[in-house]
């Protein structure tokens, strides 16, 4: 039983209609991870307002409590929390979902993961700043709480410091090692100079983002094993 009668700090991660009145929710929760709701009546009951309505929205840090026995829980209430961000629009809004997504496909549910929530609610106010930074450093973060931190400053096979006039290969069941092949894709070669701006976070200039977003791709698609991120194709400069 995963009952939670206090309210608990949460971002609601997707939600689709369940029934006549009610929403299926996917959370991410501060104390528990990701977890799989049933707000009964939330779409309204014969024309009555919700007491939810307005309130389970993306992006807006809310305080849920819950209760139940199964995997489905049920909400029990829900208000705002904290200060609200500006509405995200555009191109910021296709960054929400695309980081709710990689959450929702990714996270094991019920496991904490309370760093990367606290990561996952800095990002959204850095994306009003350096979106691409601002998701370059999420996508880091999330990898090492998977289990999955790239070595970005010494080389896999030998653990050798990496040079930075050097050039290295992504193999993604091992991680970056030397690139001897010539024949090698080019979208898996880095240099030395970037994987070390990366592990310093120093990404100072417009080509260390750009591999940054092409090596971490690369990383997530080999963990997504097939499943497809929708949202990236709503933007381009992510």
């Amino acid at each position: 039983m995963l009952n939670a009668p206090q309210l608990q700090a949460a971002y609601i991660l997707h939600t689709r209609p369940y029934r006549d009145t009610s929403l299926l929710i996917d959370a991410f929760t501060a104390q528990h991870g990701r977890i799989s709701l049933i707000a009964k009546g939330a779409r309204g009951i014969r024309g009555k307002k919700s007491r939810f309505k307005g309130t389970l929205q993306a992006f807006v840090p809310l305080l849920l409590s819950w209760r139940g026995k199964t995997d489905l829980l049920s909400l029990i209430n829900a208000e705002p929390h904290m200060f609200p961000l500006p509405p995200l629009t555009g191109p910021l809004l296709a960054c929400g979902f695309y980081l709710n997504e990689l959450l929702t496909y990714l996270l094991y549910r019920y496991d904490p993961y309370p760093e990367l929530f606290h990561a996952y609610q800095t990002t959204l106010y850095r994306l009003f700043d350096n979106p691409m930074f601002a998701l370059r450093l999420f996508e880091k973060k999330l990898l090492a709480e998977l289990g999955y931190a790239l070595s970005l400053n010494k080389e896999s096979r030998t653990h050798q410091a990496l040079l930075p006039h050097q050039f290295y290969q992504f193999i993604p069941s091992q991680g970056l090692v030397d690139c001897f092949n010539q024949s090698i894709p080019q979208q898996f070669i880095f240099s030395g100079a970037s994987l070390l701006a990366m592990h310093h976070e120093s990404w100072d200039t417009p080509s260390h983002l750009l591999d940054a977003k092409r090596l971490f791709r690369l990383a997530l698609n080999y963990l997504l094993e097939g499943k497809t991120i929708r949202s990236r194709e709503l933007f381009i400069p992510s």
